[in-house]
């Protein structure tokens, strides 16, 4: 493996462990609750064409803004890009649960984004994780 992929490999898992580091400074200190571990925690790992980038960065705030405000079962979206491969974006969801995820894929705001990317998106992987261990500054 040549230094040029073995270092987008480390970059990758890099953003993939912050992103999972964020999920968890999102919860009240300690031990998760039984409500956190109802919660559906997932990373999308996005290849977007880099000429179509700015487009894709637009449905994607839209798609998000929209379903944090008008559903109660979302609760975060994070999308964070590759510093140096902007095109790789990789977004930490979380969900209430699980018919709050599938209640979420059924929107029309979702199946508009979906849409609206849907040749844009050159690869898309899901990775559903599970909380570990939770903390964050009080007030957060």
């Amino acid at each position: 493996m040549d230094i040029f992929k073995f270092k987008t490999l480390a970059l990758r898992r890099a953003v993939s462990l912050m992103l999972i580091a964020m999920a968890i400074t999102l919860f009240s200190s300690g031990r998760a609750t039984a409500q956190q571990k109802k919660q559906v925690v997932r990373l999308a790992k996005i290849q977007v064409d880099p000429a179509q980038l700015e487009s894709y960065k637009v449905a994607l705030k839209e798609g998000i803004e929209t379903a944090v405000r008008v559903e109660p079962g979302v609760l975060t979206y994070y999308a964070v890009a590759d510093k140096d491969n902007p095109a790789h974006i990789t977004i930490l969801e979380i969900y209430a649960d699980s018919v709050a995820y599938k209640a979420h894929i059924e929107t029309a705001h979702f199946k508009k984004y979906k849409n609206t990317v849907k040749d844009m998106v050159k690869s898309l992987e899901l990775v559903d994780v599970n909380l570990v261990a939770v903390a964050k500054k009080p007030g957060l």
